[in-house]
C-alpha cells in the first residue's frame, strides 16, 4: 500500500514542458488538503512567457506527431492505459489528498479516466474519409481528415485525472499536440500524469502542462497566438462564454463542457426503490461535485412522500462523512471555504423560503470543508437552489401533477446538460426523454458517463462532444480534395 508521503515525492511540482522545468521567475503557489487546510505541496507558479514556451515545444513537434502512423500513436495511449491501471492506488491517494473525495469516488474515476485513453487508443485508427464520384460526372470527390493542430486543454478540479483524459485521448490520437492548464486547486493529478506519458514513450512536446495560480494571464498569449487551432474548456458557463470570446479573434476550433442543472425526475409508474438508488448515484458521486450531479429532485405527487421518505433513510444510513482517505468514508469535504460558504447559503435560502430540511442542512464545523448530505423537501419555485447548480451533497425536492408540468419543471433552467428519467412505461420513458431539452438523458439511470459514449449539453451548458466515436471529431479537420 503506497503511503501520502511517497504518492506526494513521486509527483513533479514544476511545470512539464518537455520534462519538468522551473517556472520563469521561479514562482510558486500552494495546494491544499481540503480535509484539514493543510498545504500538501507548492508547485511552480506559470507565467505567460511559460505558456509561449509550451507552445513553441507543442509547434515544433506537431508536424511530426500528425505524421506518426496512428497505430503508434494508439499503442503509446494503450501503454499509458495500462500504466495508469497499474498505479491505480497511487492515482487514487492522489486525487483523494488534493480534491477531498472519498478514496472509493478516486478509485472509479481513475477506473474511468483510464478508460479514455484505452478507447481513444482504439479510435485513433478509425479516422475515415470518403471517397466518391462527383454526381454531375466532372470528377472525383475525396474527403480527408487531419488534425487541427496545436491545442489548449483548461481543465477543472473535481476530476482532476478524468477532465484530462477525456480530452488528451482523442487529441493525441487524432494527431495533435496539446498543453493543458489544470485548475489551480488540483494540479498534481495532472503532473503525475505528463510524467507518465513521458515514461510511456510519447515525444516531449506533445504534451505540456503548465501549472498557474492566475488562469487567465497564463492562457490570454496562448489565445492570441496564431500558431494555436484548438481550445477546449470545462468548467462554468461564466468562464466558458469568456474564453468563447476570447477565442473569437483566432477563429480557434472550441468544445466547451459548462455549468449544469440537472433534472431527476420520478414518475408515479416508476420502481420506486429503483429510483432511490439512482438518486443516491446521480446526487452523491463526486460528493456532488460534479456537473452531471442531479441538481433538483421533480417527483410526482403520487410518490413523492415515499420516495422523499425512502431517500432520506438511504443517506442518513450509508452516508458516512469524513477525510476521503480515512477507511469507511463515502463523503469526503467541499474543495473549498468558498464552496462550503456557497452550498450554505443555497440552503439557507431555500429554507427561509419555506423549504423542510429532512436531513442534514447544517456545516459541521471544525477543520476542513465539510457539508454533510442534505435533503430539503418542499421547496418553494423562487428558491434559488433550483435555479443555481448547488456543487454539493443537496438535494433539493419539488412535487409536480401531469407529465407536461413534469417536462416544463425539468426544462425550466438555462442549462441543458444531463437529465434524469423513472419510470416503467417505455411510450413515456421515450417520449420525455426526446422532450427534455438536454444533452444527454438517463433513463431508469443514476450514472450515465461512458468513455464509448458523447458527453455534452445544450444551451447554457456548452456545445462539441467529448467520448464515443464522435470525440475524436472535434480534433479533427475535414479537407476536400477535388479529383480529375
Amino acid at each position: 500500500m503506497v503511503s501520502e508521503r511517497e504518492v506526494l515525492e513521486s509527483v513533479p511540482t514544476q511545470l512539464w514542458i518537455g520534462g519538468p522545468v522551473a517556472a520563469t521567475g521561479g514562482g510558486t503557489f500552494p495546494v491544499h488538503n481540503p480535509a484539514t487546510g493543510e498545504v500538501l505541496a507548492e508547485v511552480a507558479d506559470a507565467t505567460p512567457e511559460d505558456a509561449v514556451r509550451a507552445l513553441d515545444a507543442a509547434v515544433a513537434v506537431q508536424a511530426d506527431w500528425a505524421a506518426r502512423p496512428s497505430r503508434e500513436r494508439g499503442e503509446i495511449l494503450r501503454t499509458v492505459f495500462e500504466q495508469i491501471t497499474a498505479r491505480a492506488e497511487e492515482f487514487a491517494l492522489l486525487m483523494t489528498l488534493e480534491m477531498g473525495k472519498a478514496l472509493p469516488e478516486s478509485r472509479n474515476e481513475v477506473k474511468y479516466g483510464a478508460e479514455f485513453f484505452r478507447w481513444f487508443s482504439e479510435e485513433a485508427v478509425r479516422v475515415h474519409g470518403r471517397y466518391l464520384h462527383a454526381p454531375s460526372g466532372t470528377g472525383r470527390i475525396m474527403v480527408h481528415k487531419q488534425p487541427v493542430g496545436p491545442c489548449l486543454a483548461i481543465t477543472p478540479w473535481n476530476f482532476p485525472l478524468a477532465m484530462g483524459t477525456r480530452k488528451i485521448g482523442p487529441a493525441l490520437a487524432a494527431g495533435c499536440t496539446m498543453i493543458v492548464k489544470p485548475a489551480s486547486a488540483t494540479p498534481l493529478t495532472m503532473l503525475l500524469l505528463a510524467k507518465l506519458c513521458s515514461e510511456a514513450g510519447l515525444p516531449d512536446g506533445v504534451l505540456s502542462v503548465i501549472t498557474s495560480s492566475h488562469s487567465g494571464a497564463v492562457t490570454q498569449p496562448l489565445l492570441d497566438d496564431p500558431r494555436l487551432r484548438k481550445l477546449t474548456f470545462t468548467g462554468s458557463t461564466e468562464v466558458g462564454k469568456k474564453l468563447v470570446e476570447k477565442s473569437a479573434n483566432g477563429l480557434l476550433r472550441t468544445s466547451m463542457e459548462l455549468g449544469g442543472n440537472a433534472p431527476f425526475v420520478v414518475f408515479d409508474d416508476a420502481d420506486i426503490d429503483a429510483a432511490v438508488q439512482g438518486a443516491m448515484l446521480a446526487k452523491l458521486r463526486n460528493g456532488g461535485e460534479a456537473c452531471t450531479a442531479a441538481n433538483r429532485f421533480h417527483v410526482q405527487n403520487g410518490v413523492l412522500e415515499e420516495f422523499t421518505s425512502k431517500f432520506v433513510e438511504a443517506m442518513s444510513s450509508s452516508v458516512v462523512l469524513g477525510p476521503g482517505a480515512e477507511d469507511g468514508t463515502t463523503l469526503g469535504p467541499l474543495i473549498n471555504e468558498e464552496q462550503l460558504d456557497i452550498v450554505s447559503e443555497l440552503v439557507e435560502d431555500a429554507v427561509s423560503a419555506g423549504a423542510k430540511v429532512r436531513l442534514g442542512g447544517k456545516a459541521p464545523g471544525g477543520p476542513g470543508w465539510f457539508y454533510p448530505a442534505t435533503i430539503l423537501s418542499e421547496v418553494p419555485a423562487q428558491a434559488r437552489i433550483l435555479r443555481e447548480e448547488v456543487f454539493g451533497p443537496v438535494a433539493p425536492i419539488v412535487g409536480f401533477a401531469t407529465e407536461e408540468e413534469g417536462i416544463a419543471a425539468a426544462n425550466d433552467t438555462e442549462f441543458g446538460l444531463v437529465s434524469y428519467v423513472y419510470t416503467r412505461d417505455l411510450d413515456r420513458a421515450l417520449r420525455v426523454a426526446e422532450g427534455l431539452e438536454s444533452g444527454m438523458v438517463g433513463v431508469n439511470r443514476g450514472v450515465i458517463s461512458d468513455p464509448a459514449a458523447p458527453f455534452g449539453g445544450v444551451k447554457a451548458s456548452g456545445f462539441g462532444r467529448e467520448g464515443g466515436t464522435e470525440g475524436i471529431e472535434e480534433y479533427l479537420s475535414t479537407k476536400y480534395i477535388a479529383l480529375s
